[in-house]
């Protein structure tokens, strides 16, 4: 074959294959010569299987975000109230509410409690004009202060609850406050997810409960409590079972030595709720048997109104509805309005 001939060959192979060594479109750029310049692009296009194309559209779909996961089809009264879920967790000294908030401006004793006393020396008061109507008023509030003291578990909590019964119908005595109670605690929560005869025991506590009527003799009365609680869950109900031990004091210092037979050893509750209603069931006892068992009932309605107002309906029966009244048996109806309700 003519030299001629053969450099003519080359060429059209040159010319027809990819340039030598491209791999890309950068590498075919820098071809100076325009025929083996779009015979290099030409060449790369036929080195780019056809295949190729279905799983380059599925490396783009997989860098589309996952779809959001499911929320639970409900929220945990509990794990809201005192921060038990993983998205709850981190607000120390945020205020949150602790038991119902609320004012009752008709609360009637079937039995007004017109002679308090207590077997302490100097603390039964003389007959004192009462009226059997009067208000009630509660504020309660709590909040964390330290998280996770034990490792990843054990959150340190204080709460406060104050109650008043005001005689706002006794004109004629100028309207004064029969009894206010102070309530301050402090509790340590910890986290709990175990089932329990069909409920799920969400915490276990254990604290400090101190609770007085902050008054001079003779109607000074006050306890100091240690208080363990075991609180489950089941749809939309709640239950707490909370025994106590009272702290011992010195006879000279103790308004009342026989409280714990009147205000009991123990109480549990039931809580109901469904949408802006809530029905809470408190019982109260000494665990003691026979005519010495003493306790107390309570049940609290609560019903939407307007907004975040709520109508609140209570009634009580037993011992101990106020702090002075902690040896005095009466019958109790009130009603009223709430802004807060349990959890």
């Amino acid at each position: 074959m003519p030299v001629i001939h053969r450099l003519s060959l080359l060429s059209l192979l040159v010319l027809a294959a990819p340039h030598a060594g491209a791999e890309s479109l950068a590498d075919c750029r820098r071809i100076a010569d325009a025929g083996q310049r779009l015979a290099c692009y030409d060449g790369l296009d036929k080195e780019i299987p056809t295949e190729m194309a279905p799983a380059a559209t599925s490396t783009v779909a997989n860098l589309k975000p996952p779809a959001a996961a499911p929320q639970e089809s409900a929220d945990s009264l509990l794990g809201k109230a005192w921060e038990l879920d993983p998205g709850e967790r981190g607000h120390i000294l945020r205020i949150r509410p602790y038991k119902p908030v609320y004012a009752l401006p008709l609360f009637h004793a079937t039995n007004a409690n017109r002679k308090p006393s207590s077997p302490a020396t100097g603390h039964s008061s003389e007959d004192v004009d009462l009226s059997s109507n009067e208000a009630k008023l509660q504020i309660s509030l709590k909040s964390k202060l330290y998280e996770d003291i034990f490792g990843s578990n054990g959150d340190l909590w204080f709460g406060y609850t104050q109650s008043s019964r005001w005689q706002v119908y006794t004109g004629a005595s100028s309207r004064p406050f029969r009894e206010t109670n102070h309530e301050p605690e402090a509790m340590l929560v910890w986290r709990t997810d175990y089932n329990l005869a069909g409920w799920r025991a969400r915490y276990v506590s254990l604290g400090v409960n101190h609770q007085s009527n902050g008054r001079s003799l003779p109607l000074s009365r006050s306890w100091n409590r240690v208080i363990a609680a075991l609180a489950l869950e089941r749809d939309d109900w709640t239950l707490t079972l909370r025994p106590w031990w009272r702290i011992p004091e010195k006879a000279a210092n103790d308004d009342n030595p026989d409280i714990s037979s009147y205000l009991g050893r123990a109480d549990v509750q039931l809580v109901k709720s469904w949408g802006k209603q809530q029905f809470s069931v408190l019982l109260r006892h000494n665990l003691e048997g026979g005519r010495n068992g003493r306790g107390a009932l309570q049940l609290d309605y609560a019903f939407p109104i307007a907004g975040e107002l709520r109508g609140h309906l209570q009634w009580f029966s037993g011992y101990g509805e106020s702090m002075i009244d902690y040896n005095h048996r009466a019958n109790y109806y009130g009603v009223g309005v709430s802004l807060l309700e349990w959890y």
